[in-house]
């Protein structure tokens, strides 16, 4: 099988398995971006733990949930988005303020929206959650 968005298929697993009310999840490959991703999800406390397996097939993702995640997704296409545009994005993705996270790949590296505007750079739209 060939996965197109790694990154969808993980986050999709997430949500599926949070809708069901799963403790624990595995998902496959690992990629450094979904590794990215999921530590700041850890780092929000959206998710509790997780700890990458390495394999032969690319490796996979053992995760703890923390039952937080109502919704979480990709954003597609990947918006590129300055500093000054990011207001947009939060009312199209997130349904109130200060309620969940963007999460976008800057120079800076794989960041959440509050801290792009903190920073004061702008990036490429890459997930929500809240």
């Amino acid at each position: 099988m060939v996965c197109s968005d790694v990154l969808a298929n993980v986050l999709s697993a997430l949500n599926n398995a949070e809708r069901v009310g799963k403790d624990k999840l595995i998902v496959a490959p690992a990629s450094k971006m979904v590794v990215k991703v999921l530590e700041i999800l850890k780092r929000e406390k959206y998710i509790t733990n997780f700890k990458v397996i390495k394999d032969l097939r690319g490796g996979t993702i053992a995760l703890n949930l923390a039952k937080q995640i109502n919704k979480i997704g990709v954003i597609k296409p990947r918006f590129s988005v300055s500093r000054d545009g990011l207001e947009k994005f939060e009312k199209r993705y997130l349904p109130a303020k200060d309620f969940g996270r963007i999460i976008l790949s800057t120079p800076k590296g794989v960041i959440t929206h509050l801290e792009a505007k903190k920073e004061k750079i702008g990036g490429v739209l890459l997930a929500y959650v809240y």
